[in-house]
C-alpha cells in the first residue's frame, strides 16, 4: 500500500475529528458547512486510496466500484453516528455521570457491531462477484484505512475523567 497516501488520509480525518469539538461549540452554519466539505474530502480521497491499491482488472471494476458504493454509503452511515457520538463524549467527559458513561459505552460499542456487521453483510456480495484474493485485498486495505482512522481518534479523544478524590487525585487515570 503507497504510504504517503494513507498517512495524507489519516492526516485529513484527523483533521475532522479535531473540528468535531469545535464545531458544536460555534455551532455557526459556515463551520457546520465547512465540516460536511471535510467530510466529503476525505470520503473521496478514501475511495482514490482504495482505487490506487487495489490493481482491478476493467471487469472487476465494473461490477467492484458499484458494490464499494453501497458498502461506503452504509459504512458512512456509521461513521456520522460515531461523529455524533464523539461531539457528544467531547462535550460532556469531564462530568460525566455513571449512568451516561455507561450510555456513551453502550452506544461506542454498537457502533463497533454496526461496522462489523456492515462487512459481515458485504463480505458475501463482494465475493459472489469478485475472486477471493481480490476481496480479501480489499477488506485488508478498509480495515488498515479504519485502524488508522481509529488511531488518530483514540489519540485526540479525552480519557473519562473520574470523580476527584478527596485527597485530589484521580485514581485510575494512566
Amino acid at each position: 500500500m503507497r504510504r504517503p497516501l494513507i498517512l495524507l488520509f489519516a492526516i485529513i480525518v484527523s483533521g475532522l475529528v479535531v473540528s468535531v469539538a469545535p464545531a458544536q461549540d460555534t455551532a455557526s452554519q459556515s463551520s457546520n458547512s465547512q465540516q460536511r466539505l471535510d467530510i466529503a474530502a476525505a470520503r473521496a480521497q478514501r475511495k482514490a486510496i482504495v482505487g490506487q491499491n487495489m490493481y482491478l482488472t476493467e471487469a472487476q471494476a465494473k461490477v467492484f466500484w458499484p458494490l464499494y458504493d453501497a458498502y461506503e454509503r452504509r459504512m458512512d452511515k456509521i461513521e456520522d453516528r460515531h461523529i455524533r457520538e464523539i461531539n457528544n463524549y467531547v462535550a460532556s467527559y469531564k462530568n460525566l455521570t455513571d449512568a451516561s458513561a455507561n450510555q456513551k459505552l453502550d452506544e461506542v460499542l454498537s457502533i463497533q457491531q454496526a461496522r462489523l456487521q456492515t462487512q459481515q453483510e458485504y463480505v458475501p456480495k463482494f465475493r459472489a462477484v469478485l475472486p477471493g484474493v481480490v476481496v480479501t485485498r480489499f477488506f485488508q486495505i478498509d480495515n488498515k484505512l479504519r485502524a488508522m482512522v481509529q488511531c488518530n481518534i483514540a489519540q485526540i479523544v479525552p480519557l473519562a475523567q473520574p470523580p476527584s478524590s478527596a485527597s485530589g487525585t484521580n485514581p485510575g487515570n494512566p
